[in-house]
Parts: structure tokens; sequence; C-alpha cells
């Protein structure tokens, strides 16, 4: 790969390839959060051809987040170490194949195994896209192209329960993972003609901390979800006990490694990498409690269909969508510090208004809620995401780039988690779901104040 120019390493690239490398990026990475949720409406359907019972066939789901979640943080390190553009075409490569042996899968063991797989190879392109972002444009522009990789990201992930429907209706379930591989091999060849090299740090790779960082997320999550799947309360306690105890010496190792896995010197030197390391955490599952708990409110409360429900919810990821370019540009002006302020204040006062609108709302009533929700979200991200990025050192663009992600999927675990908690402790009728749904909000709001509160402490430099 060889070292980088300094045009390439500090100043973008030119905007012709810069335009080339963002939609080989931008594919990459809308498959891999496409592919978060894609199969979520087809496992019905592949539990039944693949003889699995409704329990089992979740792990075509878990087994996806689980590998993302586990291997961010090591391959942004990698990444540092050998290259982002490396990291993030062997990542492609390895997807790409993955999806080649999902759809090839005649048993469950098959189908999860690939999905593993998947996931590694979709933590290899997530883990290291900001930081490609980051020399892709130059300084000046920087919160241009992380609003539209928000952009990407947001579309895909609101998008994936309709591209999946729309594969299943003319398909059957195996071609949700072969309609990858093309758009796979295409973003292949446009990032090995066009993503730009980026320094190459010194340290060796730790194997150590690797391991230590996959056992303290996975038991983290594996914990979270069996709360929300009704495990047994002496499992879920062992599972989140085991991860605060390896936690804890994760944490000791990294405080005296020089540069460690987990960025512990940059969240303690960097104070304004800390803030929106947390305000991002914090946001992600205020956002994701809303858009678990509100479909069970619309169809079980309101009595609507899947698809009506879908339409209902379409308001907040359309305003994102709008928004977050807008945000992006406006970052390289404003502080981050008062942009993601104001857009987690307007997503509280979206969430509140949405919690206490009544049980005979009008269509356009609900919409405009969920919409001022999507645009507090929408400004907030993309000035965050350049913040968290850029605080990080050149040569350790890799690890914000693996925080940006780990960041977003911590939350995203939580905040579901908390729903399925809430919804177990006052299942029943409509009635109930109801009052699950208030609950969730206002846990939503609360969330969302308190990553106001972070946004606003970055207004100062800290660091």
């Amino acid at each position: 790969m060889g070292r980088p120019t300094t045009t390439e390493a500090a100043d973008g690239l030119p905007s012709g390839r810069r335009l080339l490398a963002m939609v080989s990026l931008g594919v990459a990475v809308a498959m891999a959060v496409l592919d978060g949720s894609i199969a979520n409406v087809a496992l019905p359907t592949i539990a039944r051809e693949l003889h699995a019972t409704p329990a089992g066939s979740i792990w075509v789901v878990n087994s996806y987040q689980l590998a993302v979640t586990i291997s961010l943080l090591p391959l942004a390190s990698l990444g540092d170490v050998h290259g982002h553009r490396r990291i993030f075409c062997c990542g492609l490569v390895l997807y790409t194949l993955a999806s080649v042996g999902c759809a090839l899968a005649t048993t469950l063991p098959e189908l999860v195994t690939g999905r593993v797989m998947q996931g590694f190879g979709g933590a290899g392109i997530m883990s290291v896209n900001g930081a490609l972002i980051r020399f892709i444009f130059p300084r000046s522009q920087l919160g241009r192209g992380i609003g539209y990789n928000v952009l990407v990201v947001a579309t895909s992930s609101a998008s994936g329960p309709s591209v999946a429907a729309a594969i299943m209706a003319v398909a059957s379930w195996p071609f949700l993972f072969w309609i990858q591989v093309p758009f796979g091999v295409v973003s292949l060849l446009l990032s090995m003609r066009f993503l730009p090299r980026s320094p190459l740090t010194a340290h060796a790779f730790d194997v150590v901390s690797a391991v230590m960082n996959a056992v303290t997320l996975g038991l983290f999550i594996i914990g979270l979800d069996g709360i929300g799947h009704g495990e047994r309360w002496p499992l879920v306690v062992a599972e989140l006990a085991g991860s605060v105890v390896m936690g804890w010496v994760f944490v000791r190792r990294q405080l005296r490694l020089r540069p460690p896995l987990l960025p512990v010197d940059l969240l303690i030197q960097r104070p304004v990498f800390a803030l929106s390391v947390a305000t991002a955490v914090c946001c992600h599952a205020a956002q994701i409690i809303a858009l678990v708990v509100l479909p069970f409110y619309f169809q079980y409360a309101g009595g609507l269909s899947p698809f009506d429900t879908g339409v209902l919810m379409t308001p907040w990821p359309a305003v994102v969508i709008v928004v977050a370019p807008i945000a992006g540009r406006l970052a390289d002006r404003y502080s981050a510090g008062i942009l993601g302020g104001i857009g987690m204040a307007v997503m509280v006062g979206g969430l509140v208004l949405t919690m206490l609108m009544p049980a005979t709302a009008s269509w356009p009533d609900v919409a405009w809620r969920l919409a001022l929700c999507g645009a507090g979200f929408g400004l907030f991200q993309s000035p965050n995401n350049r913040l968290l990025i850029s605080s990080a050192p050149a040569d350790r663009a890799g690890a914000g780039s693996g925080m940006l992600s780990t960041s977003r999927l911590v939350g995203q675990t939580t905040g579901s988690a908390l729903v399925a908690v809430v919804l177990g402790l006052t299942h029943g009728g409509p009635d109930a779901i109801v009052r699950a749904t208030h609950i969730s909000l206002g846990m939503a709001a609360g969330f969302a104040l308190v990553a106001t509160g972070l946004s606003w402490l970055r207004v100062v430099p800290r660091g």
C-alpha cells in the first residue's frame, strides 16, 4: 500500500476523485447498515423453510449485530496499523463472500455462520469509513463529507424493512443476500481505485486487548438481549457482571498501553472527544427507543397495518435525509456544541410532544411531531460526528471512527433492551401498550435531554 502523499493524508482528494471515493464508500456503508435490519422481515419465512424455531431464527439477526459490535474497535486499530483502505477493502471482500454463503445456506447453523462472517466484514467497512472520509475531504469541508455519510446511514437504516419487503414480494429469502453481491463487487473495484491511503502508525496490534474487548461487549450485548427476551435473571446478572469485571480489567490494561485499542487516552486527555462519544450514545439510545416502541403503539393500540405504520413513521427518516447534509455544511462553520445542543433540544421537544399526543391524533398531527424529532436528530448527527472524528489525531483516525460506530451500536442496543423490558413489564392489551409507549418515550426524552446538556458542554473549548 505504501505511505500516502501529503496531499492525500492532509488535504483531501481532488473533487472528481472525491466523488467516486464517496460513491464507493456510500455503497459499502449502505449495504452494511441495511444488513442490520434487512433480514428481520424474512425471519418467519427463514424459520419455516430451514425448519428452525422462531427463537432460534432470531440469531440470524443477533449474530450479525454481535459480530459487528465486538470487532469494530479491533478493526479500527488494525486500520491505524495497516491502513484504513486496506481494512475497508478486506472487510468488503469478506462481506461479499459471506453474502454468497448466506444465500447458499440450507440450514440455520450455516446461515448463522454466514451472518457472523458478514458481521465481521461489515465491521471492517463501518470501523474505518469515518477515518476515510477524513482523508477524502479537505479539513474545511469535513462536515460536508460527514453529512453525506449520515445521509447514507439514515437512509439505509430507515429503508431496510421496505427493501426487504420489496424483495420478498417477488423473490425468495436467499435473494436478500444475492442482491448484495454485485453491489459489493462494484464497491470493491471503485474502492481499490479511488479510496485514499492514510498515515500508518508504528505500534503493533494488541491481540489480548482485542479479545478482552470482544468478551466485554459480547457479554454486555448478550446480557441486555437476555433481559429483553425474558432469560433467567441469575444468568442475565452473571453475564452483565462478567461484562463489568472484564471491562474493568480491559480498561486497566488500556491505561498502560500507548496507543491503546480502546482510546482511553483520548477520552481522558481530550474531554471534547469523550463528550462527543457520550452524547452519541445517549442520542442513539433516544432514537432507537422511539423507533422501536412507536410501531407497537400504532399497530396494537391504533389498529394500523404494518404498511400504514411504515408510512406513518416515514417523516422521521425523511427529514433526517434533508437536514443531515445541511447540518454537515453548517458544521464546517459553526460549533458542533451549539448545533448539536440545538438539535437535541429540538428532539427533546419532538419526543415530549409525541408522548403527549392524544390517542385520536390524526396522521398529520403524528407526522409533524415525528418530523420534529427527525429534524433534531439530523441537526445533531453531522456536527457531532465531525467533531468526534476530527478531535482524534490524524494517525489515530481509526480510533475516532471506531468509537463513532461503537457509540451508535451501544446506544441502539441499550435502547432496544430498555424497550423490551418496558414491554415485558407492561404486557397486556392496548392500554398496556399505551402505558409502555408513554414510559418509553419518556425515557427517550430523558436520554435526549442528557445529550443536550452534554452537547452544550462542548461550546467552551476543553481540549
